[in-house]
């Protein structure tokens, strides 16, 4: 039978039965759409947690989930703001430079990490002694882009003030 013979009441009816039907599939399939983000997003969570876990215990840090592609933006006025283009430059530009500068490594310590879809948001203070002698201390948020595991994009956020005065107070030698 062809649509244009149909009678409004059985179009109404085939509709109806459609709807039906999409319903039908998205109730059986929901639930495992929503186990198997949840299941990602908590993995993801596990992920960084452990991460930051072996930088607190000096047993390794974040940065080794990186992908060497990822892309890293320090946002704000910082002298380190900008978007680094992969896993190389951004350790090479900042993170040996800032750990050159330290007597004693940051320490992190997690306030509260969340995840939602492939993103995990950490926020935390770590603290450190620069090679100066003098305490550094900043909060951070870290907006955390994972695939597979692995760390491919990130938005950090600190106070641009505590890192500028680190930066050109103390030299990387």
């Amino acid at each position: 039978m062809s649509m244009r013979k149909l009678t409004t009441a059985s179009r109404t009816n085939l509709r109806n039965v459609a709807a039906l039907a999409f319903i039908g599939i998205a109730l059986i399939a929901g639930p495992q759409v929503v186990r198997a983000d949840t299941d990602v997003q908590e993995s993801n969570k596990a992920t960084v947690q452990r991460a930051f876990d072996a930088w607190a215990a000096g047993t390794g840090s974040p940065y080794d989930l990186l992908t060497d592609n990822v892309t890293w933006t320090i946002t704000g006025n910082s002298l380190a703001s900008r978007t680094y283009s992969s896993r190389e430059t951004f350790i090479s530009e900042i993170i040996r430079p800032f750990n050159a500068r330290m007597l004693v490594g940051l320490k992190p310590t997690i306030r509260r990490i969340y995840a939602e879809g492939d993103t995990v948001v950490v926020f935390f203070d770590a603290s450190g002694t620069a090679r100066d002698g003098k305490p550094y201390a900043n909060t951070y948020a870290w907006f955390l882009g994972l695939s597979g595991g692995k760390i491919t994009h990130a938005f950090a956020f600190f106070d641009s003030i505590a890192f500028n005065d680190l930066w050109t107070r103390v030299s990387p030698q």
